[in-house]
C-alpha cells in the first residue's frame, strides 16, 4: 500500500497553512518523544535542552580525518567531479554559483555513511522516539562575497503545505563543514519558537519550489510574526568549528545572512522524519514537489551504524 494516503481518508488537519490570512496555532506534538535513560545518545540536560529551545549544537562529534573526508566529497560534488542526477543541483540567484546539492545519500557513498552515522541518525531516532528515514538531504553552499541569504522560514510549514508531511515529527541535523562564525552568514535561530506554528497567508504558486529554492516568499512568516517572535525568544547564531552537528525541530524558526565575507559557509543537511510520519497528499498545494525535495512512497528505516566513517 502507498504511503501517500487519499485526500478522502485524511484526519482534520492540526496545521492549516497558506490561508486568506496569518495566524498562530498551538503546537499539538511533542518535541521530544523518547524518555531520557541512561545509554541514550543525549546527555539528559542536552534532551531537556533540545525540549526547551528546540534545537542543540554538539562539538567535537567528529575526528579531524573525518572532517577532512567530508570537506573533499563537497568539494568533489560541488566542483563537477561527480556526476549528479539532473535538477538536484540548485544555483545562487544571479549567478551559476552552487548554491545547494540535494539527494546526498544517493550520490555520494560517504554523506550515505554519515547519514547513517549513529552520531547523527541515532540521536534523530532517540528525539522522535521511533526508526527514522531521511526525507531530504542537501550540501547548503554560501560562497564569500557574494552567499544570499536564507529568508527566516520554517521547515514544517513548507513540508507540511507542499509536501504533506502530517506532524511535527521530523529534525535536521547540519554537519559544518566550514568554520561558522557571526561573520559568515551562520544558521540562526529562535529559541522556543517551535512551540508555536505560524500559518502563514497566501496561496501556493505552481511549481514554487522552482523560485523558492532560490530566494522563498511564500509561506513565510509577516515581519510582524517574525518581530514578535524574536521578542519574546530572542535570536541565537549556531557557531562552531567544522564537524561541529546542529539539530533542530522541524517547526524551530531560522535563516541566515548573506556573506560578504570571504570565508565560504558550507554545510551537510540531513532531515530525518519518523517513519510513523510518513508522507500524504500535501495540505496546501495542488501537487506534491518533486522527490529531490522529499521521499515519496514505500519509505525504508535507516540501519543506524556505529564507528568511524570510512
Amino acid at each position: 500500500m502507498s504511503a501517500i494516503s487519499s485526500t478522502n481518508e485524511r484526519r482534520p488537519d492540526p496545521y492549516p497553512s497558506r490561508l486568506p490570512e496569518e495566524r498562530w496555532l498551538p503546537r499539538e506534538d511533542k518535541t521530544v518523544w523518547s524518555q531520557w535513560r541512561p545509554d541514550a545518545p543525549l546527555t539528559a540536560q542536552q534532551a531537556d535542552q533540545f525540549d526547551r529551545d528546540g534545537f542543540i549544537v554538539l562539538k567535537d562529534l567528529f575526528s579531524e580525518a573525518e572532517v577532512k573526508a567530508l570537506v573533499a566529497e563537497s568539494a568533489a560534488l560541488r566542483g563537477g567531479e561527480r556526476k549528479l542526477e539532473a535538477g538536484s543541483v540548485i544555483t545562487e540567484p544571479g549567478s551559476d554559483e552552487v548554491r545547494t546539492v540535494f539527494k546526498l545519500p544517493e550520490q555520494s557513498p560517504l554523506f550515505n555513511r554519515l547519514a547513517r552515522d549513529r552520531r547523527v541518525a541515532g540521536i534523530a531516532s532517540f528525539i522522535l522516539g521511533d526508526d527514522v528515514y531521511v526525507h531530504q538531504s542537501r550540501l547548503n553552499y554560501k560562497p564569500g562575497f557574494t552567499g544570499k541569504e536564507f529568508y527566516w522560514h520554517s521547515d514544517f510549514e513548507t513540508w507540511h503545505a507542499e509536501d504533506g508531511m502530517p506532524r511535527m515529527r521530523a529534525v535536521s541535523a547540519s554537519l559544518l563543514l566550514t568554520d561558522n562564525d557571526a561573520l559568515n552568514g551562520p544558521l540562526m535561530l529562535m529559541p522556543g519558537s517551535h512551540k508555536h506554528f505560524i500559518a502563514c497567508a497566501g496561496e501556493t504558486p505552481e511549481d514554487n519550489h522552482k523560485s523558492s529554492l532560490k530566494k522563498q516568499e511564500v509561506g513565510v512568516p509577516s515581519h510582524e510574526a517574525l518581530a514578535k517572535l524574536a521578542s519574546e525568544h530572542g535570536i541565537t547564531a549556531a557557531t562552531g568549528k567544522a564537524g561541529t552537528l546542529v539539530l533542530f525541530d522541524c517547526n524551530t524558526m531560522h535563516g541566515s545572512n548573506g556573506n560578504i565575507t570571504p570565508f565560504a559557509r558550507s554545510n551537510a543537511f540531513f532531515v530525518f522524519n519518523a517513519m510513523s510520519n510518513q508522507l500524504e497528499e500535501p495540505f496546501g498545494a495542488k501537487k506534491p514537489r518533486p522527490d529531490f525535495l522529499a521521499e515519496r512512497g514505500e519509505a525504508k528505516p535507516i540501519e543506524i551504524i556505529s564507528g568511524r566513517l570510512d
